[in-house]
């Protein structure tokens, strides 16, 4: 009985992932006003003296997400002081994946030492404007004259394992064109990592 519990649990969740449409670079990018662990609410305001962010939408139980957990780390550790600050967002229902609770975030944010804010995406408002489907999922944004605007969505990289020297750095290349006023060479690949768990979309 569990099994087809399961079976239809990830069968409701991919059909609402296929409801659910990625903002492409180009786009304005929405803001937002979303709790962090720490209790206090975070928006793109936070951040008056940044040039950009790394928005990534990822979570506590994704195998891959946990995978690129130190490389998300060290993104804001490298790039925050140069004007692009993670913002993390989990975007999965808790109700769906108990382990992605904000109790459970917390207590993953403390022991991490994150760095950046990790919030939580009550009724997955955020993540559904975004379109995120997978953890982790990037969306990197420019603060523009005429508001904040996607620069490139995807992946990371292009090394899941993290033990290939020549892997493709999507983001960190990003990030330097943008530093060098000019648009990435590549503006989108295809988010790899768990499909985000949806509640259907009715």
């Amino acid at each position: 009985m569990k099994k087809y519990i399961f079976i239809l649990l990830a069968f409701v969740g991919f059909s609402a992932n296929a409801q659910i449409n990625t903002l492409t670079p180009g786009t304005s990018a929405p803001d937002f006003k979303l709790k962090n662990v720490d209790g206090k609410e975070v928006s793109f305001a936070n951040y008056p003296n940044a040039k950009g962010f790394i928005v990534v939408f990822t979570c506590n139980t994704c195998p891959v997400a946990k995978a690129y957990e130190t490389r998300i780390m060290e993104l804001d550790k490298k790039f925050a002081p140069l004007g692009y600050p993670v913002i993390a967002i989990n975007p999965n229902d808790p109700e769906v994946s108990q382990g992605d609770n904000f109790d459970a975030m917390k207590e993953l944010a403390k022991a991490k030492k994150y760095s950046f804010p990790y919030l939580y995406d009550a009724g997955q408002v955020i993540t559904n404007k975004y379109g995120a489907k997978n953890t982790p999922h990037i969306f990197i944004v420019s603060k523009t004259a005429t508001g904040n605007v996607i620069e490139y969505t995807g992946s990371i990289d292009n090394d899941q394992q993290n033990n290939n020297p020549e892997r493709t750095l999507y983001v960190e290349n990003a990030i330097n064109a943008l530093r060098s006023n000019s648009k990435p060479l590549v503006n989108s690949t295809k988010a790899i990592g768990c499909t985000v768990r949806r509640k259907a979309v009715k």
